[in-house]
């Protein structure tokens, strides 16, 4: 497969990756996952909210992973639902897309971005060798969600305490669950914000760049933060 900016995919039935900001030599790749459905075979398109939502984000993302060096990729799934328990339609897209970045890019570490059903996905991959870890933006994080494939990686959530799709609670525990077995994990409560981020989406972003440049370090040359314009 090759990369789309927003071009439909020759084969509805496969994952489409893009670049949303390319760098020479990246010092780590951060991958954005998008959210969905619990069931659903209706495949993802780029005018489903879900999508174009963390979109927004990796639009949000390039002057920092410019300056960072940092290169930016959306994961679009084939399908909107998670599916089968055993065997989760997002799951296997976002390991065939660590499988093809780790063949671009062998040996860069990535940081894995889920928003909602993206968080979980996120999270059951996370124990692939490249993944520092995840950031999970109103994850969708039901009671019993194994927290395994995160030890010896690191875990921040940002949840609004508003959010009617998925459970702020549940997400908490989780990251409760991830510290006992000595993940590094944090929980950031948003008050009053709902789970689709059109609201405070100053802060959202904010805490992306602000975890990213947690997990992978800043660079030599650069300021962690770009000075604020009056």
């Amino acid at each position: 497969m090759q990369d789309y900016r927003g071009a439909v995919r020759p084969d509805p039935s496969e994952p489409r990756l893009d670049v949303r900001v390319r760098r020479p030599r990246p010092r780590a790749i951060v991958l954005l996952l998008h959210g969905g459905q619990q069931t659903s075979q209706e495949p993802v398109r780029d005018r489903h909210a879900s999508w174009w939502r963390m979109a927004m984000l990796a639009r949000a993302l390039r002057r920092t992973a410019r300056r960072e060096r940092w290169e930016v990729r959306l994961l679009q799934n084939a399908v909107r639902g998670w599916n089968d328990p055993r065997d989760p339609s997002p799951v296997r897209a976002a390991r065939w897309a660590l499988e093809r970045l780790a063949h671009e890019a062998p040996g860069t570490p990535v940081v894995l971005v889920g928003h909602s059903m993206g968080g979980r996905t996120a999270c059951r991959v996370a124990d692939d060798d490249a993944v520092l870890g995840v950031v999970g933006l109103a994850p969708w994080l039901p009671q019993g969600e194994p927290a395994t494939a995160l030890r010896g990686k690191a875990l921040r959530v940002l949840h609004g305490t508003a959010d009617r799709w998925t459970s702020s609670a549940a997400s908490r525990s989780f990251v409760d669950r991830c510290r006992a077995v000595g993940v590094d994990a944090t929980w950031t409560a948003l008050p009053d914000a709902g789970h689709f981020m059109f609201r405070r989406v100053g802060t959202w972003n904010a805490f992306v760049e602000d975890s990213v440049l947690d997990l992978v370090g800043p660079s030599d040359h650069a300021p962690t933060r770009d000075p604020e314009i009056p």
